[in-house]
């Protein structure tokens, strides 16, 4: 072995437990320990070690495990061997078991996984049931052929158990919900709630998900009878003033958090939601082709997707759920490897979009988003909103201008501006005092127009609001002149009042 591949395999190690997967008990059949074995699984990680005997014995589990554990074996080695186990050979039509996952990447790998383990077994058939395929071709295809194990999203799998009669869900054997937390954070509640009702009650149910929230613990009461917990955490060491001490943690332990010093040029891919199934699935595969590379992607691949060689995870944002965070940053260090990650809490850098009026735009769009998702964050103790630097934000979003909704309203212009302005103001009123203006006659004024002339604060504001729109305006007038080379940079400093700021 060379000395690479010897360093990789100590590092790997370091993720197994010494069990070994036939020394299991209730031992795994022979021909899955073949697989295992085939596959180049050995030893047990400390979730499948934990969780596959208790399945096996038909117990009803909750795990939480960090993400990169090998949670995807834990719960496909146990099926296989209870519908093996089963007292009868399944009809076409006759559900022996159902996988649920919340996206179509982490449902087509756990196809791919079980496929493996489902091909030992006699007469079973597997399907993978998700969106952004033909919902009738997934229907004609159970109809001639006939569907055993059902593997895919809630959607999918909701829509085919609604429009067919012809699955017959009485005797299944086992239920599996994958990454549960997020299940429910994508609004998969309704569809979950109808699958169960539909399944059996006397059934082997496995909730697994490397966070557990307070909605994950209200479906383990509800779809899990009397489950086994089990809780597998990392260790991380902590240095103490006097010694060393370990701690639990839910991200990998080979994993490093960053910042960016540098990034070389290399492919760069994209990876989300908003495209068509068969262009994700072209993404995923020439990413994982790649010796070196860059997915540009959103949660869609935060979670469940085993790319081999992920060395750095790069968040440009902040998740607004700190659970994301870990999801994220476990596409990397999995399996007991290294890697890294870095979260940009930094500035942004300023982009140019003083040429291109779609660039300004898109930038506003993408200004307010950041904005808003800022603002709802789930950990604000540590983004504060009011200590966001909003106009060097803006800047490096290409605004000149902040744009006129309620969340930056307080912060209507730049720190560095509102000196200059303020500085302006001062000098044109020490210019007054220097010359006052000719006063004239004061008008007598009677009780009536003193009330009128007072403004409740809806006037005020509204009257500041317009103020703020001329502005806005005014602005964007001086902008097209200075694109169209009417007015250089130091006229519309000028006209702009921010001509000693450049």
């Amino acid at each position: 072995m060379a000395p690479r591949e010897e360093e990789e395999e100590g590092t790997r190690n370091k993720a197994l437990t010494n069990l070994r997967f036939s020394d299991l008990e209730p031992p795994l059949s022979p021909p899955v320990l073949e697989a295992l074995s085939k596959a180049g699984f050995n030893f047990c990680t400390p979730v499948q070690a934990s969780t596959i005997p208790l399945l096996c014995t038909f117990k009803d589990v909750s795990v939480d495990a960090a993400t990169g554990s090998g949670k995807t074996l834990a719960f496909v080695v146990p099926l296989v061997e209870i519908l093996r186990r089963s007292s009868e050979t399944p009809k076409p039509h006759k559900v022996m078991g159902v996988i649920l996952s919340p996206t179509r990447e982490l449902s087509t790998q756990i196809y791919h996984v079980a496929q493996t383990f489902v091909e030992t077994l006699s007469n079973v058939r597997s399907m993978l049931l998700v969106g952004g395929t033909s919902l009738r071709a997934d229907m004609k295809s159970i109809e001639e052929e006939g569907a055993n194990l059902l593997i895919g999203t809630p959607g999918r799998i909701y829509d085919i158990m609604e429009r067919m009669d012809i699955l017959d869900f009485r005797n299944l054997e086992i239920l599996i919900l994958d990454e549960a937390d997020r299940l429910l954070e994508m609004g998969f509640q309704k569809q979950i709630n109808s699958i169960i009702s539909h399944l059996p009650k006397l059934r082997r149910t496995g909730l697994f998900s490397a966070t557990q929230t307070e909605a994950v613990e209200e479906l383990s009461k509800a779809g899990l009878r009397n489950p086994v917990r089990v809780e597998v955490r990392t260790e991380m060491k902590m240095l103490d003033i006097s010694s060393k001490q370990l701690a639990s943690s839910k991200t990998p332990l080979g994993l490093h958090n960053e910042q960016l010093a540098a990034l070389e040029k290399c492919p760069i891919i994209s990876l989300h939601g908003k495209m068509k199934q068969i262009g994700r699935e072209k993404s995923l595969a020439s990413f994982t082709e790649l010796s070196s590379g860059i997915l540009l992607c959103t949660d869609v691949a935060a979670r469940g997707l085993d790319i081999p060689g992920i060395d750095w995870i790069v968040q440009y944002d902040p998740p607004q759920d700190p659970n994301v965070f870990v999801h994220r940053v476990g596409r990397t260090a999995r399996f007991g490897r290294s890697g890294r990650a870095i979260l940009f809490l930094l500035p942004k850098i300023r982009s140019a979009a003083k040429e291109d009026r779609d660039v300004m735009e898109k930038g506003l769009k993408a200004f307010v988003s950041f904005i808003r998702a800022y603002k709802e964050h789930h950990c604000p103790y540590i983004f504060r909103l009011k200590d966001l630097e909003i106009g060097k934000l803006a800047m490096g979003y290409g605004l000149l201008q902040l744009p006129a909704i309620p969340d930056v309203k307080q912060y209507k212009l730049d720190k560095l501006r509102e000196k200059q302005r303020q500085k302006n103001l001062k000098a044109k009123k020490k210019e007054e005092l220097k010359n006052p203006k000719p006063q004239k006659p004061k008008a007598k004024l009677n009780a009536t127009s003193t009330v009128m002339r007072k403004k409740t604060a809806k006037q005020r504001r509204a009257a500041q609001t317009v103020e703020d729109a001329d502005e806005l305006d005014r602005d964007y007038r001086l902008l097209k002149k200075l694109k169209k080379g009417t007015i250089d940079e130091s006229e519309f400093a000028k006209l702009t009042g921010t001509e000693e700021l450049i």
